[in-house]
């Protein structure tokens, strides 16, 4: 949502001459360039488990943080006040970083962006604002979302559902004089269930979370995840552990993704490459997988959990590919390393709140449908291993190297999905792994689920990636 600058500078009680002031005095020690980012941000949360509400409430967090850049340092600080004495201290602390003056800016004024944000484009509008509802008002919905996973399936030992939301107003403004404000909605909605058959025990979890109001919680959402958390028991209670080597994998459509993230995508962080500490720190150019492979990392997709009308720094929200029919043709920047290389920021700059700097971040992070179908992929196996959910991946980005544990998948026999497999690990190096994808599928799927990134510090993703074939990784198996 993107309301009235008025709306802002009353949130705030700020106006124009005291953001202009606060940024003289945060520069005038010296550095080239500064910035503020104010938040007003509400939180709600409502957990229901096993049918007893046993958690909720809702919590406000405000305040304003001040950068200054002089070259390669980073001068940051905060308040939890926006009165103009605390901002101001504010600045002047931040500026402590340096008592050289520069008088060339390259973070923001090379191309300054001035114009006011326009609502008609905004990518997340709340037909019902969180704001507006009261915390009572979603027990039904879960009381309802239980009962309808509890009537599928017998073997149910414990059902907890949870509702989460954030409405954030965002006032971001810089010594370039760019002025940007933002509402960004945020509703999460996970389920987990808990299945005993015997003496044995499985669990699943799924998720949605959308940039948009609380008409997202509506009774096709609650069949689609209560369908969802019950699809594939049977297969968890049957599959075994199979032996492990070296061998193809085809990783499944949507939430396959992970990987792709965590693998490839912070090796793509301009961060990481501006330091010289990623794998792919000398390939822009180069070619590092096969041609029809394109990847890259959007926040333009509506009411996408990655999605942002504007990034942390107030740059414009946009689609960067990073890998371009399988050529590197561009790295994630914020607005340091977009200086460092002389290229425009991508819209990356993204922090946790107010209390943090930014840092080039992924957004909503996939590779785009190739045209083989998913079933030759598979055909083309003769033994090897189907994978279609990760969780708990470790990445070196320096070396490249990952190991993801794989919660669910089957054994690929002469061409066939077989047994379902559990409790192995998936082991590769990233480039290694992009170079050696065999075939990509035209089924691209985003996934919805509630992802959260932690570099430092926890931001809101997405994910996506068709179903792709992989020459050779190493499964961990007995």
């Amino acid at each position: 949502m993107i309301g009235t600058k008025e709306y802002y500078f009353n949130i705030f009680q700020v106006d124009q001459p005291l953001l202009d002031s606060l940024v003289e005095e945060a520069l005038r020690s010296g550095g080239s360039y500064s910035d503020l980012y104010f938040e007003n941000t509400s939180y709600g949360s409502l957990l229901l488990r096993d049918g007893a509400v046993t958690s909720g409430g809702c919590h406000q967090d405000f305040g304003v943080g001040v950068r200054v850049l002089s070259g390669e340092k980073t001068g940051y600080a905060y308040s939890e006040s926006t009165a103009r004495e605390h901002m101001m201290a504010c600045a002047r602390a931040a500026a402590q970083i340096t008592d050289t003056p520069v008088e060339v800016s390259p973070y923001g004024t090379a191309s300054p962006r001035r114009g006011e944000p326009n609502p008609a484009a905004d990518r997340y509008p709340m037909q019902q604002p969180w704001r507006e509802m009261p915390m009572s008002g979603f027990l039904p919905f879960l009381q309802k979302l239980e009962q309808d996973v509890r009537r599928r399936d017998g073997r149910i030992v414990k059902v907890i559902a949870n509702l989460a939301f954030q409405v954030s107003d965002i006032l971001m403004y810089n010594s370039a004089r760019e002025l940007k404000w933002d509402t960004r909605p945020m509703g999460s909605v996970s389920l987990s269930v808990v299945f005993q058959q015997g003496s044995q025990v499985e669990n699943k979890s799924t998720s949605r979370s959308f940039r948009c109001g609380a008409e997202m919680l509506t009774d096709a959402l609650i069949g689609e995840m209560a369908s969802e958390v019950v699809k594939g028991v049977d297969e968890r209670f049957a599959a075994r552990r199979p032996k492990g080597g070296q061998m193809p994998v085809v990783m499944g459509a949507g939430a396959s993704g992970i990987l792709l993230h965590e693998a490839m995508g912070h090796a793509f962080e301009a961060d990481f490459n501006r330091k010289g500490t990623s794998i792919f720190s000398d390939k822009m150019g180069c070619r590092i997988c096969a041609k029809g492979i394109s990847i890259l990392d959007d926040g333009t997709l509506p009411g996408n959990r990655g999605t942002l009308n504007y990034d942390d720094e107030g740059v414009p929200g946009q689609k960067t590919y990073m890998v371009e029919d399988g050529v590197l043709t561009s790295y994630l920047h914020d607005r340091i390393s977009a200086a460092h290389y002389g290229v425009r920021p991508t819209g990356n700059g993204r922090r946790e709140s107010f209390r943090y700097a930014p840092l080039p971040r992924m957004r909503a992070t996939y590779m785009e449908s190739g045209t083989a179908k998913a079933d030759d992929l598979i055909a083309e196996v003769q033994k090897g291993i189907f994978v279609d959910e990760f969780s708990n991946g470790q990445v070196q980005i320096g070396e490249g190297d990952f190991t993801f544990y794989v919660k669910s998948g089957f054994l690929i026999e002469n061409g066939r999905l077989g047994a379902p497999v559990k409790d192995i690990n998936i082991i590769g190096n990233g480039p290694a792994a992009l170079a050696d994808i065999r075939g990509v599928a035209d089924d691209l799927i985003i996934d919805p689920g509630a992802w959260t990134c932690g570099k430092e510090q926890s931001v809101p993703v997405s994910c996506g990636i068709p179903t792709v074939l992989i020459g050779s990784l190493t499964v961990g198996g007995e």
